[in-house]
């Protein structure tokens, strides 16, 4: 079965691994801070901070910026459900933007609609997290400008973005943003098995992610309370965190994948170019780039329309798989899980993205998919597209 998306472990990440297993450190060791100092480093960042999960990092992003119990948080509904869920750890109420029909991601007449009626209404969000859906940037720029006329905060959900840019600006910069989330799931760009990082230019932010990784625990004497003087305190917990550490294992082989992060952009790239030109005469809707965007390609999907002369979006997928070709749905949109439905959200809330569910079908791509393969896959599509 040739699946949509896979990891690659090389010998090199392998010796990386052992040479944790053998030292002094399998946890809060050196490898952590220098995986997120290579990351800040590449990105033009100045702080990172490393967790378990792109959702813990999420988690704790929201809480950074003061999120809680009245407060509102806009995402887009299509991504992953931590993208919303984020916001309700926080006690928040969650609410969506509609897609851009070409992007997939969060449009930007829409949010600007919705913004200028939640104005009227006094029910402004505190926080707008835009999805870089497939590796696709959002337009920063954009959303940054009404972050600054509407007073929101921006947290970049970039689980499937690291290695991506706009207008050679590359995502996890924060030029546009206060927060940037990184998933290392092992599906992703590169893996660090479980995994993820929030980036961010402000110190303090960046100080308050460290400690709600960690239980909400300081060492630092300049923010804990004087003690008795015959009292030994060497740290203190000073606010309600979370067990959401990485540990040194996991950094070292997200360390050692990070060395290739570039390489593996661009052997996406080519695959991606390879199926551009291949299904171009398919009754089928391949991706679409904007105009200055470097995507990380983290998904490869086509869109299949229905109609009396062409094959249904199921009949596709099932058909595929009969062909040991595992194809994947991303996404179901976030508002129409029964958790969401529950909270009030409806079919035909959001139509651009309900029809996208409709229509979308991510194929393979990730760097090892050999030539053969990609091949496979393009013949046996046209196979069952035209049979």
């Amino acid at each position: 079965m040739i699946p949509y998306g896979r990891q690659e472990i090389t010998e090199e990440d392998i010796i990386e691994v052992k040479k944790v297993l053998c030292s002094d450190f399998l946890t809060q060791g050196p490898i952590v801070p220098k995986f997120e100092q290579s990351v800040a480093d590449y990105c033009g960042a100045s702080h990172a901070v490393a967790t378990n999960s792109a959702t813990s990092a999420l988690h704790i992003a929201c809480l950074a910026l003061d999120l809680g119990p009245g407060d509102l948080l806009w995402t887009s509904p299509n991504t992953f459900v931590a993208s919303a869920n984020c916001g309700r750890y926080c006690g928040a109420d969650v609410d969506f933007v509609d897609i851009d029909p070409k992007t997939y991601n969060m449009s930007i007449d829409l949010l600007t609609k919705k913004l200028i009626h939640a104005e009227k209404l006094g029910k402004l969000p505190k926080i707008v997290v835009p999805v870089h859906f497939a590796g696709q940037p959002c337009n920063m720029l954009k959303i940054h400008e009404l972050s600054k006329y509407y007073g929101f905060k921006i947290i970049e959900d970039a689980s499937h973005a690291i290695g991506s840019s706009y207008n050679k600006i590359k995502v996890g910069s924060c030029a546009h943003s206060d927060i940037t989330v990184f998933s290392f799931h092992p599906v992703k760009i590169i893996t660090s098995a479980e995994g993820g990082m929030a980036l961010t230019n402000d110190k303090n932010i960046a100080d308050k992610l460290s400690r709600l990784r960690v239980h909400g625990i300081t060492n630092d004497n300049s923010k804990m309370k004087k003690q008795h003087e015959n009292e030994i305190w060497n740290y203190q917990q000073i606010e309600l965190g979370f067990n959401y550490r990485m540990n040194d294992i996991q950094a070292a082989l997200g360390l050692s994948q990070f060395k290739r992060l570039d390489q593996y952009v661009k052997r996406r790239h080519e695959i991606a170019a390879f199926y551009d030109s291949a299904l171009k005469n398919l009754p089928l809707t391949t991706p679409w780039q904007a105009t200055g965007v470097y995507s990380s390609y983290h998904l490869y999907t086509i869109l299949i329309k229905f109609n009396s002369d062409f094959k249904s979006q199921k009949h596709v997928y099932n058909e595929l798989r009969k062909y040991n070709i595992a194809s994947n749905i991303h996404y179901t949109p976030v508002h129409r899980h029964p958790y969401y439905e529950k909270l009030g959200f409806k079919k035909n809330d959001f139509p651009v993205a309900e029809k996208f569910h409709k229509e979308v079908i991510s194929i393979p791509l990730f760097p090892s998919l050999q030539d053969s393969q990609k091949s496979y896959v393009v013949q046996t599509l046209k196979k069952v597209m035209n049979s």
